[in-house]
């Protein structure tokens, strides 16, 4: 089955610790600190693969995590940064964040590539702690941890024309004779249930790319059927061929399921209605099609003078004009494909999103609080990303250290924080894995 839509777990890779480490050479007795930094995580890079064309892969691989930085090494060595995770989508795919729906990036162009989540930076080290009274730091920051979400792709074809209309109407015949493309073609409802792509190259002049959209019912707008599955299909395509049974079979009345359909795509999005069409009567090679077509066009020409100066523009350009065909013999088929190439380029481009931000589109890097605070069963628990990179870094047995970590904190606003809580002398403060007793 065609998957468009699936979610995945992304992760970018923690820092490298820094180090500490003292210099150390023949002769010389004490050395200054030279402990390295640690190198940067791995990103979560998102790239355009020209070669896929659904996100059927993603069923098999569901998780991506980005390499982590090295820690840093003696004499001043610099971690190795991490290798970052590319995560390869088809052209058309969206990015959102799946717990709240806001688009990340879409990826459109071939070879494209955007990151998604940045990995942890690399954490200093102590040669970047000695001062002029700590000659000797003994310690060195941990690096940060990377960032984890869970994503939503959403695979929108890109293509030029789409063929739309009401299931068993002829469109994957008239994709098949036309692009050489083979979808299933059976006579019954529902025949297509995904799109399928193939390219008109039009006797050498402007080849473009032609979807055969899978039927819409009555209600698709609502959500019946697979009604917002297919539509989502058609919001990029620059030209929409409506294909029509013009034979009326099954005592359907062409002129009504062409107003049907508009109706479907208004409700679902306005502009998809407001989209260039070109009308296909399809099976003129049936009983009754000749006497049908007259009466749809003389109520078409009725339809379009209603619209007037709403479509004037389109009309201008050269857009819903009525074609007669019939796919199964390719009758009138070139004729139409023609036609659509010929006016495509006066057609406006399907319509792309644009993410917030052109390099990075998701960061939690302004979003987070450097740290939290609690009060559980008289016990004041601190927690956050922060303030735990903190704790890691610290070797609070040695002095320096200590009141290193006794000034950040309090540079950082947690000491007012837990006093404007009320902390009391001798109250506990819990930071993970450390506990101790709060002194005025």
């Amino acid at each position: 089955m065609f998957i468009d839509r699936t979610k995945i777990f992304v992760a970018s890779g923690k820092g490298g610790n820094g180090a500490v480490s003292f210099h150390r050479e023949k002769y010389v007795n004490a050395g200054g600190p030279d402990g390295g930094d640690g190198g940067k995580g791995g990103d979560i890079v998102f790239m355009v693969d020209e070669g896929a064309s659904t996100l059927a892969d993603f069923k098999y691989k569901r998780k991506f995590k980005a390499e982590a930085g090295a820690n840093g090494g003696k004499n001043k060595k610099t971690g190795k940064s991490g290798a970052d995770e590319i995560v390869k989508v088809p052209q058309g795919t969206l990015v959102k964040d799946a717990a709240t729906g806001r688009i990340l990036a879409d990826m459109v162009t071939p070879g494209e590539k955007k990151i998604i989540l940045k990995g942890g930076k690399g954490g200093q080290g102590n040669m970047h702690f000695a001062t002029s009274t700590r000659q000797i730091p003994n310690f060195a920051r941990a690096g940060e941890e990377g960032k984890e979400l869970e994503i939503q792709l959403e695979l929108k074809l890109l293509a030029d024309v789409g063929l739309a209309g009401f299931p068993n109407v002829g469109k994957s015949t008239i994709l098949s004779v036309t692009t050489g493309a083979k979808p299933e073609i059976a006579d019954y409802h529902f025949t297509t249930i995904k799109p399928n792509l193939g390219v008109v190259f039009n006797n050498g002049e402007r080849s473009y790319v032609m979807a055969d959209i899978p039927g819409l019912i009555e209600g698709a707008s609502e959500g019946q059927g697979l009604g917002h599955e297919f539509l989502r299909h058609i919001e990029r395509t620059r030209l929409l061929i409506h294909v029509i049974d013009i034979s009326g079979r099954e005592g359907r009345d062409p002129f009504e399921d062409f107003l049907l359909i508009n109706k479907e795509l208004e409700q679902y999005n306005k502009e998809l209605s407001a989209r260039p069409q070109i009308i296909a009567l399809n099976k003129t090679d049936m009983e009754n099609a000749a006497e049908n077509a007259v009466v749809f066009k003389e109520k078409f020409e009725k339809w379009l003078e209603d619209r007037g100066e709403e479509i004037a523009q389109e009309r201008e350009n050269g857009a819903w004009r009525v074609f007669e065909l019939s796919a199964v013999t390719a009758q009138g088929t070139r004729e139409l494909v023609a036609y659509c190439g010929s006016i495509l380029d006066k057609m406006p481009a399907g319509s792309i999103f644009v993410p917030e931000d052109d390099n990075v589109s998701y960061t939690l890097d302004d979003e987070e609080e450097p740290f939290t605070v609690r009060v559980e069963e008289g016990v004041y628990v601190v927690e956050g990303p922060w303030i735990k990179n903190i704790v890691e870094s610290v070797n609070l047995d040695d002095y320096e250290s200590s009141q290193y970590f006794q000034r950040i904190i309090k540079k950082k606003g947690l000491i007012r924080k837990l006093e404007e809580m009320g902390i009391q002398e001798n109250d506990t403060v819990r930071i993970y894995e450390i506990e101790f007793d709060y002194y005025v």
